[in-house]
């Protein structure tokens, strides 16, 4: 009796698709500005992921007790990174661009944010996504809608694009 093998074709890993903000106020340098910083980020995270889109760097006003203006951006990125891993990734890109986490909404050189995932809603103690803050912040809203403006947000399934228009309504009436 002859024994087949079944051949199982080669899986590949799943690949995940990511929206991340990313902003600096605190240049390191007199060449390495804020904005300077947020494309070597860019480069940085190329390095490990696909990157697919990258929006215009904008100038923001500070939130918190910080006076310096931030220069902010968003890009869309596919990896066959999970998220807690994609997190230490990013986590790393900010340590080798100079980020020292001293103080919450203090000046910083890179902070890089995961905002939306493909496979939706995560929770854990270290990381949520989408992240919390992200439907109320112009500075990822605005950056957000140049690379991904019919991405869905998982918890109120609105594109970033009607997001983004609620918070300008809410501005304008407000």
């Amino acid at each position: 009796m002859t024994k087949r093998i079944a051949l199982v074709p080669e899986q590949t890993p799943p690949s995940h698709l990511y929206a991340l903000a990313l902003g600096s106020n605190r240049p390191l340098s007199a060449r390495r500005t804020p904005p300077r910083l947020l494309a070597e980020a860019v480069t940085l995270i190329g390095a490990q992921a696909r990157v697919l889109a990258v929006s215009p760097t904008i100038p923001t006003p500070p939130l918190g007790p910080s006076t310096r203006i931030f220069a902010n951006g968003a890009l869309l990125v596919e990896s066959l990174l999970p998220p807690p891993a994609m997190l230490s990734f990013l986590q790393s890109v900010e340590t080798r661009l100079g980020r020292r986490r001293h103080r919450r909404w203090g000046a910083r050189s890179i902070d890089i944010d995961i905002i939306l995932w493909s496979g939706g809603i995560w929770r854990s103690r270290t990381l949520s996504i989408p992240h919390a803050a992200c439907r109320i912040r112009d500075f990822v809203l605005t950056p957000l809608l140049a690379v991904a403006p019919d991405w869905r947000d998982p918890r109120t399934g609105l594109a970033v694009r009607h997001l983004h228009a609620r918070l300008q309504k809410g501005k304008r009436q407000g």
